[in-house]
């Protein structure tokens, strides 16, 4: 591979160490890389699932991010148990972000999740030193300020620096992966330990025979494209250290596609407890779209089915007129629901998605029908929610045991604020 062709930076991928459990031991004045410490979503339910876990406790019981409550070693008197705190991570989270302002412009600097960014150095040498030197300082510096532990990947893209983190640095604390490294230090990596390559694809290539990412890389690049389209082709180049992504602008403002709303249920539903569900995750899809001053035209409503069973579906229709009105987004669902559901299976998982998107003073108005009142309703209980909260003015159904709007309202993420 001739890599002159292609675009040559400095960048970081920051990942903070085990950052909810991180904050909390902070929080408690404990040694985040040596207390044994589980954040827990909801202790209150035995099967709720550790969103994270201490190093420490990683190491010596083998918890992981995908445990579950009643897996801990409860008998250990060391273990400390704490609930999720949603607020408090996307606090640091920010914290931290505007600490890496004192190193680079906001244009270089993407936050990818809540404990995980990338930063472009180019040409602060003579502010910092090299490349090498400035991930050290970074490093101490969030300790420092934080008692957070983070690991940093380097490299000449946004690719080879989060996988050469994820594979190396996690280990080392700084690694990093050039083109001309690409062979040694990421082809043996099985492809699923690559960022990008999901369970479902790595099925796919596995059944190709492709094992490694660098008989990836091996395989013809026509072959991938023809099979699996434009992620044939991404994958290809990533196999060879290759990312034209931009490393530099404003990476907070992107066009919306859609507002969905969704969320895996604390218990399984019937087909009588369902519609309640899907009222109150209309009502906040839509809000956000009149938010936005977008109305859609296609309505998707994705339903899952319990573990025992498996399955479930995910179906869409469109309007005749676009709409942002919560009444019309539920009709269409319920429609799709009563259509497709198959009449006896628990659900689990419930999305709705309002998409196909225009602005909303676009809307042509509807001769037949008098959907003004209906819209002006919306409006008035988003002024109301603005300003004095969510649940200042809900629904009668929300209050039932369908209801999810007054649990959700509490939670970011989906989990405890």
């Amino acid at each position: 591979m001739d890599y002159t062709r292609f675009p040559r930076h400095d960048v970081l991928c920051i990942d903070m160490r085990s950052f909810y459990a991180s904050v909390e031991a902070i929080k408690l004045g404990l040694d985040p890389m040596k207390a044994l410490l589980a954040v827990v979503g909801d202790p209150s339910r035995s099967g709720s699932i550790v969103l994270a876990a201490s190093p420490a406790l990683k190491q010596k019981y083998g918890i992981s991010n995908v445990s579950r409550f009643f897996e801990l070693p409860t008998d250990d008197p060391s273990l400390v148990i704490v609930q999720a705190h949603m607020a408090d991570y996307v606090e640091v989270s920010l914290a931290i972000t505007r600490l890496l302002n004192n190193y680079a412009p906001k244009e270089a600097i993407h936050p990818y999740s809540v404990d995980e960014v990338w930063i472009t150095v180019d040409g602060l040498q003579k502010l910092f030193g090299d490349v090498h030197q400035i991930a050290h300082t970074i490093k101490e510096d969030i300790l420092h300020s934080f008692g957070i532990t983070c690991s940093i990947g380097i490299g000449d893209n946004k690719f080879l620096a989060k996988v050469v983190m994820d594979l190396h640095a996690k280990k080392t604390g700084i690694a990093e992966c050039r083109y001309e490294d690409v062979e040694n230090k990421l082809w043996p990596a099985p492809i699923e330990k690559i960022w990008g390559i999901g369970s479902n694809m790595k099925r796919n290539l596995n059944r190709m025979g492709i094992i490694t990412l660098g008989q990836l890389a091996k395989t013809d690049l026509q072959h991938l494209k023809k099979r699996y389209g434009v992620m044939g082709e991404q994958l290809y180049w990533h196999a060879w250290g290759i990312d034209l992504s931009p490393v530099f602008g404003n990476f907070t403002k992107t066009e919306q596609k859609g507002f969905g709303h969704g969320m895996t249920l604390l218990q399984d539903y019937s087909k009588e407890d369902i519609p309640v569900c899907i009222l109150d995750l209309c009502e906040e899809a839509c809000r956000r779209a009149r938010t936005a001053k977008k109305v859609g035209k296609t309505v998707h409503l994705g339903v899952g089915y319990s573990k025992e069973v498996g399955g479930g579906f995910s179906r869409s229709r469109s309007l005749l007129l676009p709409t942002n009105t919560t009444m019309d987004m539920y009709d269409v669902c319920m429609q799709l629901f009563h259509q497709f559901y198959d009449g006896h299976s628990s659900i689990r998982r419930v999305y709705v998605t309002l998409d196909n998107l225009s602005d909303d003073n676009e809307t042509q108005l509807s001769l037949f029908q008098d959907t003004s009142k209906r819209k002006d309703i919306g409006f008035v209980m988003d002024q109301i929610r603005d300003k004095y909260g969510y649940t200042a003015i809900l629904r009668a159904s929300s209050y039932t045991s369908g209801g999810i709007a007054i649990d959700r309202s509490k939670k970011i993420g989906g989990h405890f604020a």
